[in-house]
């Protein structure tokens, strides 16, 4: 069922990632990690469906999302981009496969770091959080989302790789087979991956032949 939704505060977190605060309906509830389809309640708007993830906990009060906006598209992100507080969403019901089942090792390309957000506020508010790792994809530091907080959250158990800059504090390059060997010791724990198409294919795939269990490895069919 649809909900139409008021923006309360919008918050820049990169120079093309924004976090949106809006209501939260009587009633609306979902697990960390879950998604919903958003489209903005704007004439010619309304049916164009996307899925974002909630970046919020399941017992705050708003909902929260954090969205990146590609403004050489024309589409609805680009439209996400210019919104303002007191504009609305229109959002579905809540879904989604990336659950949390246990600790292990996040690996996530750009944007894909949304579902693991809500998660892992939801591990350290429940004091879960130690032993969990979190590898993140980005081609610059400016694209690196929440940066400080991850460090501040996670410590040494943070990893930022990026593809075309060579910067210290930050991995070079790709999350390669080679890269995971070096990064991670057990792997007969839990994988979440999320990121763009080709790069879940290639880490899962490296990761089924490092020895992880197929099963173990989490990511949205």
């Amino acid at each position: 069922m649809a909900d139409t939704v008021k923006i309360l505060d919008i918050l820049s977190l990169t120079h093309d990632v924004k976090q949106f605060t809006v209501e939260k309906p009587k009633g609306y509830g979902f697990i960390p990690g879950q998604a919903t389809e958003v489209a903005i309640n704007k004439e010619g708007w309304t049916e164009e469906k996307r899925p974002f993830t909630f970046t919020s906990l399941p017992d705050d009060e708003h909902l929260e999302f954090v969205i990146k906006s590609y403004p050489d598209h024309d589409g609805v992100t680009k439209q996400i981009g210019n919104l303002v507080p007191g504009d609305e969403f229109i959002i579905d019901d809540a879904w989604g496969a990336i659950q949390y089942h246990g600790r292990g090792v996040f690996i996530a390309g750009g944007a894909g770091v949304t579902p693991f957000i809500s998660i892992i506020r939801d591990l350290q508010a429940k004091g879960e959080l130690e032993g969990n790792k979190l590898i993140f994809a980005n081609k610059t530091r400016k694209d690196v989302i929440l940066e400080a907080y991850f460090h501040e959250l996670l410590g040494d158990d943070f990893i930022s790789i990026l593809d075309q800059e060579d910067l210290e504090g930050h991995a070079k390059g790709r999350v390669t087979m080679d890269f995971l060997k070096e990064k991670i010791e057990d792997f007969s724990q839990e994988f979440y991956v999320c990121g763009p198409d080709p790069m879940i294919k290639a880490v899962s795939s490296a990761l089924e032949n490092l020895g992880a269990n197929p099963d173990a490895i989490v990511f949205e069919k």
